[in-house]
């Protein structure tokens, strides 16, 4: 399967110079308008320094109403661009590609951050979220775009389309949130019809060389697994995608659905047709030997999220020893905010991850 150490050529003509995607993180370091903060450079820019192929940035929400939580990087607006091109060109300094992840919170927007109700494929009375018009749907997808069209203006190599964790993609994905009577609800075809409207609005907007990547949640959230293998395959097939990104939150651990156990989550993706498309994994690959493992098991790159934030310089230390000992939680505030932490990313850790920060003496 080759090395981490190996470059990766993606269908548009773009190179990672290595198999090390930097996973997208929320920090809540960015202000509240959505611009850029000193904190966000800081921490993405180091990451690319410390030699990940691609940098991808914080979730960043394509309408001022699909805001997920405070602090979020925006790109919903030309007021947005100073910073997104300083981001792009601190990155791509590095010799890292620089990617922004396009990203719509849907009905898990809390209202009182966005000041109205959340919106969803169909109403929701648990989440207090209003189901979309359809020519809401459109508009949403005409933002995704147009956000994508802003990071290409930026200086971005490229996108990735957020369809994972609940958010608002996802949630049109979920015969358990969405039920539509139109075309983007009922089959899994028209479920999914949003993503692909996206994928190719995109391609027709930008550049033949930008990168376009999605990522998808393999079970969890109202995903059957059936049905996340099904939407991973027809992605993959897609001429416009570069690369999918799986969230499986534990690349080694079995399927939750007890029908579909015996044998590793991570291998229902590894064994379809890619037709050029980059598959990835994320979840708890944190050592070397992880790393690799997840490689040889049939991926072709890895997306490091916390193993980054403890080692912003994960693939620098590989490149220099492919045996290097990885630095294990817990450990202190000062070592996260040297490892390019802000204290605001390192307080939104502190009560998520509690086994992931010392405890102040």
């Amino acid at each position: 399967m080759g090395s981490l150490l190996d470059r990766l050529q993606f269908k548009s003509g773009s190179q990672m110079k290595n198999r090390f995607m930097l996973a997208p993180l929320t920090n809540q370091q960015s202000y509240e308008d959505g611009k850029l903060s000193e904190d966000e450079f800081q921490w993405l820019t180091m990451c690319a320094q410390g030699g990940f192929g691609l940098t991808m940035t914080c979730a960043s929400h394509v309408q001022e109403i699909g805001k997920g939580f405070s602090g979020q990087l925006g790109i919903w607006s030309d007021d947005h661009l100073a910073g997104l091109m300083r981001l792009a060109k601190g990155i791509r300094d590095h010799d890292s590609l620089a990617v922004v992840q396009l990203h719509h919170a849907g009905m898990r927007s809390p209202a009182e951050l966005i000041g109205t109700k959340p919106v969803c494929p169909s109403d929701n009375e648990d989440a207090g979220a209003r189901g979309l018009t359809l020519d809401e749907v459109h508009q949403l997808v005409e933002d995704f775009v147009a956000a994508a069209a802003r990071a290409e203006k930026a200086g971005f190599d490229g996108v990735e389309i957020h369809g994972a964790h609940s958010y608002i993609l996802c949630q049109f994905f979920s015969s358990e949130i969405n039920h539509r009577d139109d075309q983007y609800g009922g089959s899994l075809e028209n479920r999914y019809r949003i993503l692909l409207e996206i994928i190719e609005g995109i391609r027709n907007r930008c550049r033949e060389e930008f990168l376009v990547g999605v990522r998808l949640s393999s079970e969890r959230f109202g995903v059957k697994l059936t049905e996340a293998v099904r939407m991973a395959e027809r992605v993959m097939a897609h001429d416009g995608v570069d690369f999918l990104d799986m969230s499986l939150w534990d690349v080694f651990k079995e399927p939750e659905e007890k029908e579909h156990q015996g044998r590793s989550l991570m291998s229902y993706f590894t064994e379809l047709d890619r037709h050029g498309t980059m598959l990835g994994v994320a979840g708890k690959i944190r050592t070397p030997e992880q790393s690799e493992k997840a490689l040889t098991s049939g991926v072709d790159f890895v997306l490091l999220g916390r193993a980054a934030m403890l080692m912003h310089d994960f693939p620098n230390r590989y490149a220099a020893n492919r045996r290097f000992e990885a630095v294990e939680p817990p450990v202190t505030e000062a070592y996260l905010r040297n490892e390019g932490l802000s204290q605001t990313f390192v307080e939104y850790v502190k009560p998520r991850w509690p086994e992931f920060v010392e405890a102040e003496p």
